[in-house]
């Protein structure tokens, strides 16, 4: 395993304040994912960490751990598998519904999309509370499947959302503490 310095990467990430309301400020991965060079970096350094780790499924959470999915599984020799909300997939499914800070939601996967015993690595854009990436390991271990990592683009610390995914080895790539 072979960690890359992605703290470079910080200065392509724009800052939002206010959004989606006052008193959030919002890290856009947009300005990151479009940049060539960024974009490459980002996807390098989360395969040079999985890399020997033999790696089956990578699953992508809706909507944005599509983006980075599907990227870092053709990088580790892997398939894809999205995890999405309910009513989008065609085939049957297992689902899992979380509590928010306001309410609850529900995600699904396709009743075939992990074999028992495949090692599957979850992405997603960002960790904050935990409550979605904690939701989606149910889903893989109710199939069978055993979690082999867990990644982030950004993870805010100050938010704690690790404490959920204790057993599991967690990796992001960014942090922010405020």
């Amino acid at each position: 395993m072979i960690d890359i310095n992605c703290e470079p990467l910080k200065k392509l990430i724009r800052t939002v304040p206010d959004f989606p309301k006052p008193g959030i400020l919002f890290y856009d991965i947009t300005t990151l994912l479009k940049d060539k060079a960024g974009f490459a970096h980002m996807i390098d350094a989360f395969a040079a960490h999985y890399i020997g780790k033999n790696i089956d499924i990578v699953l992508g959470t809706e909507a944005r751990g599509f983006i980075f999915a599907p990227a870092i599984a053709y990088r580790l020799n892997a398939g894809f598998v999205p995890v999405r909300k309910p009513k989008k997939l065609p085939a049957e499914t297992a689902k899992v519904s979380y509590d928010l800070e306001y309410g609850s939601d529900s995600l699904e996967i396709h009743l075939d999309a992990v074999k028992p015993g495949q090692r599957v690595l979850l992405v997603d854009d960002l960790l904050a509370t935990g409550g979605t990436m904690a939701a989606t390991v149910q889903l893989v271990e109710q199939l069978g499947g055993e979690v082999v990592g867990i990644a982030f683009a950004i993870e805010l610390d100050f938010l704690k959302g690790r404490s959920k995914l204790e057993k599991y080895d967690v990796y992001s790539l960014l942090h922010y503490n405020d």
